[in-house]
């Protein structure tokens, strides 16, 4: 009779942290869309349609009296339906466009720093948007609701 020995499987200690994405998206959305949510309400309800296209005329913005209002819909519809977590991929593209044209277009001449009217905050809303567009919402959102249903 011979005998086989099993290998077993070496144990080791890690120290590594269990992984949430579900709630890192959830929390990602929640900030990226209360941001969106503020400054696009800022621009539709508080400056309106007329004020933000003459701001954004100021600014320089081809086709101002059409892009202002733009901005301020994609901002805040785009802000509602990331933080809710429905067509999030699609409203993440159209602002990860937004910021990446509002720092090309008026922020990036006046270096990063957002005291100087840099591009470090649409940057990070860029960066954000992008990341959710690529990874979808996670669990905990309408759009994965809805493909359960499916």
């Amino acid at each position: 009779m011979t005998s086989t020995a099993t290998a077993q499987p070496t144990r080791t200690t890690s120290t590594a942290l269990p992984s949430y994405p579900s709630l890192a998206l959830l929390i990602l959305r929640l900030a990226l869309g209360a941001i969106l949510i503020a400054h696009g309400a800022q621009k539709v309800f508080f400056y309106g349609f007329a004020g933000t296209g003459a701001s954004f005329a100021q600014m320089g913005v081809p086709m101002a009296e059409i892009a202002g209002p733009l901005v301020g819909i994609v901002e805040l519809v785009g802000g509602l339906a990331i933080a809710a977590g429905i067509g999030t991929r699609i409203a993440s593209v159209l602002v990860a466009i937004d910021m990446i044209v509002a720092a090309v277009l008026v922020h990036l001449p006046n270096g990063i720093f957002i005291a100087d009217g840099g591009f470090e905050l649409t940057l990070i809303l860029a960066a954000a948007a992008i990341a959710l567009a690529l990874a979808g919402a996670g669990r905990f959102s309408l759009d994965s609701v809805i493909s359960s249903r499916r």
